[in-house]
C-alpha cells in the first residue's frame, strides 16, 4: 500500500504546507521537484485536468490532495488508487461550504459473474458517457470512465481487462442538495483515464511499449437533457414513458439522448427530485444501452448464456431482477442490449420498444417479439 512520501524532511514539509493551508500532499514523489504525482506516478500537479490544479479546488481555506494505493503487478494483474481532494470556505456570514472529493481508479478485469459483469458495464455506458476519441474502446462522462485494455493485457480465462474511473463528492451536511464533483469535464476524465491505464499496463507488464493517447475530443452529447417531454422519450418511437405516470410525476419526467452510433447507443430516464416532497435525488427509471463495439462488448462475453431471455426474444441473455440483457446478431455483427433499473410491466415494454428500435436503425431484423393490437408482447 503506498501512501505518503517517505524521508523525515518531506513529512516536516508536508506538515508546514498542511499547517499553513497553502500546500498540497501526494505519493510517489521522490525526491521532491515541485510537483507531486497521484495514482502510481500517472498523474502529475498542474498536468492538465482541472482536478489536478487548483481549479480542484472549490474552497479557498484548507486545501489538500492526497492519493493512496496500489498498482497492479505482473503476478497481480489488479490495482486501484484513491485521489482524494478536499477543501473549505467560509463565507461573511460565517457559514462554511466544505468540499470532499474522491476519484477512485481500479484495473483489472471484469467481474466474473455474469449478473455482477452486466450490471457493472451497463452502469458505465448509461446516462452521459459518451465515446472515448481515437479510436480508444471506452466511454466518459464528467464523473467516470470506462477504458477496456488491448487484447495482450486479457486474462487466463479470456476476461478484458479494464480501467475504470469513479469520483464522488461527499454529502454536505448543511447543503440540501448533493453537490457533483468537477473534475474539469469529460475531456479531463478520458485523460485521466488513458494515463492510468499507460501506468497500470507498464507495471503489469503488458504495455506493448506503445502508450494509449488521447489526442482528439471526446465527442459532445447529441442532445441535452429534456425535461417535461411531450412524446416519446429519447425520440424511441412508442417509447412514451410519460403515459404511465401520473401527472404530478409526469412534470419531472427528465431524459438523456446519449450517443446514437453504430457501436453504441443510450438512453436515461428519470424522475427530478421534488424538495417540497423532500426528496434531495433524483429516481432513476431506467438506462437502455445498446453496445456492439468489439472490445467493450467482449466484456459481455459468456454472460448471456444458452437460452433467449423470453418467449419470442432472438438471441440469448437474461431478465433478472435489477436488469434485462439480450445478445443477438444484427447486420452481422453481434450486438448487446440492456436495461439497467427495477423491471415493471412497463419497464419491460420500454426495453422491448427500445430493442426493437435501435435494431431497426441499425437495419437488421427484430430482436424482441412483436406487439399485438392491444399492445402486449406474443
Amino acid at each position: 500500500m503506498i501512501r505518503t512520501r517517505r524521508g523525515g524532511a518531506a513529512v516536516g514539509l508536508v506538515g508546514a504546507l498542511l499547517a499553513g493551508g497553502l500546500g498540497t500532499w501526494a505519493t510517489d514523489t521522490w525526491p521532491f521537484d515541485g510537483r507531486d504525482r497521484y495514482c502510481w506516478g500517472a498523474w502529475e500537479e498542474d498536468s492538465g485536468p482541472g482536478i489536478l490544479g487548483d481549479d480542484g479546488f472549490e474552497g479557498d481555506d484548507g486545501r489538500g490532495r492526497a492519493s493512496t494505493g496500489t498498482p497492479p503487478t505482473s503476478r497481480d494483474a489488479r490495482g486501484e488508487c484513491r485521489l482524494t481532494v478536499a477543501s473549505s470556505h467560509t463565507y461573511s456570514d460565517g457559514d462554511k461550504r466544505r468540499q470532499d472529493t474522491t476519484v477512485t481508479v481500479k484495473y483489472g478485469p471484469a467481474p466474473e459473474p455474469a449478473a455482477d459483469r452486466v450490471t457493472w458495464l451497463g452502469g458505465y455506458l448509461s446516462g452521459r458517457a459518451m465515446p472515448l476519441p481515437d479510436g480508444l474502446p471506452g466511454v466518459a462522462d464528467g464523473t467516470r470512465g470506462l477504458l477496456v485494455l488491448p487484447k495482450r493485457c486479457d486474462t487466463r480465462d479470456g476476461r478484458p481487462t479494464a480501467v475504470t474511473l469513479d469520483a464522488k463528492e461527499a454529502p454536505d451536511p448543511d447543503d440540501p442538495l448533493p453537490d457533483s464533483p468537477q473534475l474539469g469535464g469529460s475531456q479531463a476524465v478520458a485523460e485521466l483515464l488513458v494515463a492510468a491505464a499507460n501506468k497500470g499496463m507498464e507495471a503489469a507488464g503488458c504495455d506493448g511499449g506503445k502508450p494509449l493517447r488521447v489526442s482528439g475530443p471526446v465527442p459532445t452529447l447529441p442532445e441535452r437533457a429534456e425535461s417535461f417531454p411531450r412524446g416519446p422519450v429519447c425520440r424511441i418511437p412508442g417509447l412514451d414513458v410519460e403515459a404511465d405516470l401520473d401527472k404530478e410525476t409526469a412534470m419531472r419526467l427528465n431524459y438523456q439522448v446519449g450517443p446514437v452510433t453504430d457501436d453504441l447507443q443510450s438512453c436515461s430516464a428519470e424522475i427530478g427530485r421534488s424538495l417540497r416532497l423532500g426528496e434531495r435525488e433524483d429516481q432513476h427509471l431506467f438506462d437502455a444501452v445498446m453496445v456492439r463495439e468489439p472490445r467493450i462488448a467482449a466484456l459481455l462475453d459468456g454472460a448471456a448464456g444458452t437460452k433467449a431471455p423470453g418467449k419470442g426474444w432472438r438471441g440469448t441473455g437474461t431478465f433478472a431482477s435489477d436488469h434485462r440483457f439480450v445478445q443477438a446478431g444484427c447486420a452481422g455483427r453481434p450486438t448487446s442490449f440492456l436495461m439497467l433499473g427495477t423491471p415493471t410491466g412497463a419497464t419491460s415494454e420500454y426495453f422491448a420498444t427500445f430493442t426493437n428500435a435501435v435494431a431497426r436503425r441499425l437495419g437488421c431484423a427484430p430482436v424482441a417479439p412483436a406487439a399485438d393490437e392491444e399492445g402486449s408482447r406474443r
